[in-house]
C-alpha cells in the first residue's frame, strides 16, 4: 500500500500534532535598514503537541563571540534558555560588544575571542563562534584546548586556505573529548527535520538522489569583516545546500564534478575592498556528486543576481521521497510512528530564523552537552559537509573535472 499526502497533510497528520506558533526573533536588519534574508523566516513548521520536560537541573556557562552584521551571537536565544547561564561575550568593535552585553545581559566582555577563552578558562564550559569564517576553526580548536565545548556558524572552515583545518577539528575533538557543533540552519528547518525523520524510520529507503540549492541573491554582496564575502568562491559557503544530504543521512559525498557561472557583479560598484579576492571568477557553481550510500546529488549555490533568495531542499529514496510532502510505500500506520514534527522549544526560547531553526541548534547544544550524546551537526557531520565545498569549487576550476573527495571519521 501506497501513501501520499501533501506538505500541509503530512505535517499535520495524526491527532497527537497540532499546528503550534513558537516564539519568533524579529527580523534582522542590516546597517541599511534592510531585512537580512533568512531572518525573516521564523516559521518552525508543525510543533509536537506535547508538553516541554525540563531535562536537567544543570546550566551551561556560555561564552558568546560576535555581534557583527547579522548579530548572530544574540539571534540563537541563549540568553532565553533555562540551562544556560551568559557568562561573557566579546566582539572587536567596542560599540557592538557593549550592545551585545546590554541584549545578553553579560556580566562580562573581552576585548578578543581568544582573550575571552583564556581569562575564562574553569569558568566557561562552552563558547559559541559568531565569528568570520575565517575564525571558526581556529577559536573553536582554541577553545577545547581551553576544556570548552564550542559551536560555529557556517562553515566550519575557510575554502582551501584553511583545508588542514577539517583533520584538526576532528583531531581535537577526539583529543579533548568536547563537542563540537557548527550550527548549520537547514539541519533544523521544517522540510530537513521531517527527512530525517523519514529517513531514520525507514519511510524513504536508502537515498538515490538529493537535491540542495542555496540562492542567497541580492543587488549587491553584505559587507564582511575584512572582506571575507568579496568573490569568494560560491560553494566555500556550500552547507545551506549540502545540509539537505548530511543533515539527513549523516553520509558524506565521495566525488564531484562542479560547473560555474562568471560573477555577474560589477566589481568596481559592488565590492567594498579590493575586489578579486582569492582569485574566485564564478558567481554561481552547480554540483553533482556521488555519496557514499552509492546515491547522487545536486548542490546548487548561488549569490550575485537579485532574482532569488531560497533554501531548500528534496530526496528520493528506494522506498519514497519527499518534496513539501512524503509520497511512498510507507503506510499510514508506519508513519504514525514517526516523530517528524518538532519537539517543542523550552519556554521562552525563539524559534527564530532560518525555517525556525535557531533555538533548535541551541537546545542541541546545551542537551548534547549536558545528556552527553552527539549533536545533530557534530564535528564529523559539520567537516564532511564543510569540505565538499572545498573539491566542488576546484572541479569548476577544471571545468567540471570529477575529483574525489576526503571523508573523515572518529
Amino acid at each position: 500500500m501506497s501513501f501520499e499526502m501533501s506538505r500541509k497533510g503530512f505535517l499535520g497528520m495524526g491527532g497527537s500534532f497540532f499546528a503550534a506558533n513558537v516564539f519568533s526573533a524579529t527580523a534582522q536588519k542590516d546597517k541599511d535598514g534592510k531585512v537580512i534574508a533568512g531572518f525573516d523566516e521564523t516559521d518552525a513548521g508543525k510543533i509536537a503537541q506535547v508538553k516541554w520536560e525540563p531535562f536537567s537541573d544543570k546550566k551551561v556557562r556560555v561564552g558568546i563571540a560576535g555581534h557583527g552584521i547579522c548579530k548572530f551571537g544574540c539571534s540563537f536565544g541563549y540568553q532565553n534558555h533555562p540551562n544556560v547561564e551568559i557568562v561573557a561575550c566579546t566582539d572587536l568593535d567596542p560599540a557592538r560588544c557593549a550592545d551585545m552585553q546590554k541584549q545578553l545581559k553579560a556580566p562580562r566582555t573581552f576585548k578578543s575571542c581568544e582573550e575571552m577563552i583564556k581569562e575564562m578558562r574553569g569558568k566557561m564550559d562552552a563558547v559559541y563562534i559568531a565569528t568570520d569564517p575565517p575564525s571558526h576553526a581556529p577559536l573553536a580548536i582554541l577553545a577545547m584546548e581551553n576544556g570548552m565545548h564550542a559551536v560555529s556558524a557556517v562553515p566550519a572552515f575557510w575554502g582551501d586556505i584553511q583545508e588542514e583545518y577539517a583533520q584538526k577539528l576532528v583531531d581535537t575533538a577526539k583529543k579533548t573529548g568536547m563537542i563540537y557543533q557548527m550550527n548549520e540552519t537547514t539541519a533544523f528547518r521544517p522540510q530537513c527535520f521531517a527527512m530525517r525523520a523519514l529517513y531514520k524510520g525507514g519511510a524513504l529507503g536508502e537515498i538515490i538522489y538529493t537535491e540542495g540549492e542555496y540562492w542567497h541573491h541580492g543587488s549587491r554582496p553584505m559587507g564582511s569583516y575584512k572582506g571575507w564575502r568579496n568573490f569568494a568562491a560560491p560553494q566555500w559557503y556550500c552547507t545551506h545546500g549540502n545540509g539537505f544530504y548530511n543533515c539527513v543521512t549523516h553520509g558524506h559525498f565521495t566525488k564531484c564534478a562542479c560547473l560555474g557561472v562568471p560573477t555577474h557583479y560589477d566589481a568596481k560598484k559592488s565590492f567594498i575592498g579590493k575586489p578579486g579576492n582569492y582569485g574566485n571568477i564564478y558567481g554561481t557553481e552547480v554540483a553533482l556528486l556521488k555519496t557514499s550510500e552509492g546515491g547522487m546529488a545536486r548542490m546548487g549555490r548561488g549569490g550575485d543576481t537579485p532574482s532569488a533568495i531560497q533554501e531548500t531542499g528534496r530526496c528520493l529514496g528506494t522506498r519514497g521521497q519527499y518534496d513539501e510532502g512524503y509520497k511512498g510505500e510507507a503506510t499510514k500506520e508506519e508513519l504514525a510512528k514517526i516523530a517528524y514534527n518538532k519537539p517543542p522549544l523550552p519556554p521562552g526560547v525563539p524559534a527564530g530564523g532560518h525555517g525556525g531553526s535557531h533555538g533548535y541548534l541551541t537546545d542541541d547544544f546545551i542537551r548534547a552537552i549536558l545528556l552527553g550524546q552527539k549533536p545533530v551537526v557534530d564535528v564529523i557531520c559539520a567537516v564532511n559537509m564543510t569540505i565538499a565545498g572545498i573539491y566542488m569549487h576546484r572541479s569548476a576550476q577544471k571545468d567540471g573535472e570529477w575529483l574525489r573527495i576526503p571523508h573523515f571519521a572518529i
